[in-house]
């Protein structure tokens, strides 16, 4: 299987199965002396391991990261930076449970990439799913936390604004909020009926999808190249890649189609610091595929968990027509534990094209 590698000057590669002894990633291309340490890692990790409420899955990993390369201790100050050699990163898997999945090995689970990797390769990992496991993202979430030291001064949020059919006001929006409940939802008011909405759906069997939004603010203009380098187009690229992901959208993406002209045009005047001040935000921070100083924002559509309790129709290797039922520990809503993986993909592709910016001009 190739296509593990993702970037250009920041380049990460993943490795590892959702039921083998560990995963881990290989991060080429970080700048040397930045401060980095596990303890900076394991937070953003901590933001996506399994099993923190009864709305993901129970799946008990502790994603203890170690850093194995690429670090060195400071003699003057005593903390490990970068070396501007390989950082390898590895996480241990410490409460797989294969055994969940033999009933169902030689079946393909409906909306699953079951029948797709055995027709590919005519070999797949049954357990958990192998490669086309979300454990793998966890390996992302360690590599975003050292992209966003890359570019200085940008910070990357994310948050769930939408489950199932169910929206935020945004006109109730908090990031602080964000925090304080197990959806990362903005709106306090949302979060709370979707615990009723999800314990429904967790308790009848079945899963939902979900829509995250991921915004860095702090990247500078230039960020980005025409014409087949734009900013926007990796940004969609990295978001497509995470498992489960079926849409993507940058600033108002599809909802500029109803627009008019004037409405879709962000307008701009002059800045106190001789910048442009732009008076809106529709083109998400990137115009003509470059950054323009803006925030970047950008929206992915995940869909629901294929593995399900309720019975769906498919087929197995054989070819016989059969019901399935996937029994385990599965998220009802695995859009969730996809906001972390969002922004450590949006913080990689902009800490990419800032070096690319950088090493093209300067």
């Amino acid at each position: 299987m190739s296509h593990n590698t993702f970037g250009h000057l920041f380049r990460v590669t993943t490795w590892g199965e959702s039921h083998g002894p560990a995963i881990g990633c290989v991060v080429d291309g970080c700048p040397p002396r930045i401060p980095l340490s596990e303890a900076e890692i394991q937070h953003f990790m901590d933001k996506r391991r399994p099993g923190q409420s009864r709305f993901t899955t129970q799946r008990r990993e502790p994603d203890a990261v170690k850093i194995l390369s690429g670090v060195f201790t400071d003699e003057t100050t005593g903390e490990l930076l970068t070396t501007g050699t390989p950082i390898s990163l590895f996480i241990e898997n410490v409460d797989a449970r294969s055994k969940d999945y033999g009933e169902i090995k030689d079946s393909f689970r409906p909306g699953h990439a079951d029948y797709t990797y055995d027709a590919k390769y005519g070999i797949r990992d049954w357990r958990g799913s192998g490669r086309a496991s979300a454990r793998e993202t966890a390996t992302r979430v360690a590599a975003g936390a050292i992209a966003r030291k890359v570019v200085p001064g940008m910070q990357v949020r994310g948050a769930l604004v939408q489950m199932g059919p169910h929206r935020v006001d945004r006109a109730r929006w908090d990031w602080d909020e964000v925090d304080r409940n197990p959806f990362f939802c903005p709106d306090a008011t949302a979060a709370k009926e979707w615990e009723t909405y999800l314990d429904g759906i967790r308790k009848s069997g079945s899963s939902v999808g979900a829509v995250i939004e991921v915004v860095a603010e702090g990247v500078p203009p230039g960020l980005g190249a025409p014409l087949y380098g734009k900013l926007d187009q990796d940004i969609a690229s990295a978001l497509m890649s995470i498992n489960a992901v079926k849409g993507v959208e940058i600033g108002d993406g599809f909802a500029t189609a109803a627009m008019t002209g004037e409405e879709n045009a962000d307008e701009m005047r002059a800045g106190n610091d001789g910048r442009p001040l732009f008076l809106s935000n529709h083109a998400g921070g990137i115009l003509g595929g470059i950054s323009s100083g803006q925030p970047v924002v950008a929206r992915f559509a995940v869909k629901p968990t294929s593995s399900i309790l309720n019975p769906r129709r498919t087929i197995n290797k054989a070819g016989a027509e059969i019901d399935i039922s996937t029994k385990g520990r599965h998220d009802p809503c695995v859009g969730i534990r996809a906001v972390p993986i969002g922004e450590a993909m949006l913080a990689i592709v902009l800490a990419d094209h800032y070096l690319r910016h950088r090493g093209q001009v300067g």
